[in-house]
């Protein structure tokens, strides 16, 4: 993909004074998307960042792959992505085992009132 600075494209069209609808060829829809499936960012700002509307890069994105969504057919992302979850539940669990080992203490005053 030709790019000069991270989310700019090279030869991207510029904008035409007047309500004329902006003309964008395929080569830079097709990177359009391919910055937006590589780079895993949300697809408003990658439209945002490359001055195009959400709905049109998601149009393209429908034109290129059809209803398959690219990264999560990619074996290698759903991997990341079931990795990641794995490490949030986890944190998950071992937050609820010490909240369990805390409330299931016996209370400090309780022992020490039983004294004689």
């Amino acid at each position: 993909m030709n790019k000069t600075k991270m989310g700019e494209l090279k030869n991207a069209p510029t904008a035409a004074p007047g309500p004329r609808a902006k003309r964008y060829d395929d080569a830079f829809k097709r990177q359009a998307v391919e910055l937006w499936i590589q780079t895993g960012k949300p697809g408003t700002q990658i439209a945002r960042e490359l001055g195009v509307s959400y709905p049109c890069l998601k149009d393209w994105k429908r034109r290129y792959y059809g209803d398959a969504t690219p990264e999560r057919d990619d074996p290698a992302q759903q991997i990341r992505a079931l990795q990641a979850e794995l490490a949030r539940v986890r944190e998950q669990r071992d937050i609820l085992k010490k909240t369990l080992g805390i409330f299931t203490e016996p209370s400090k005053s309780a022992t020490n009132g039983s004294k004689p």
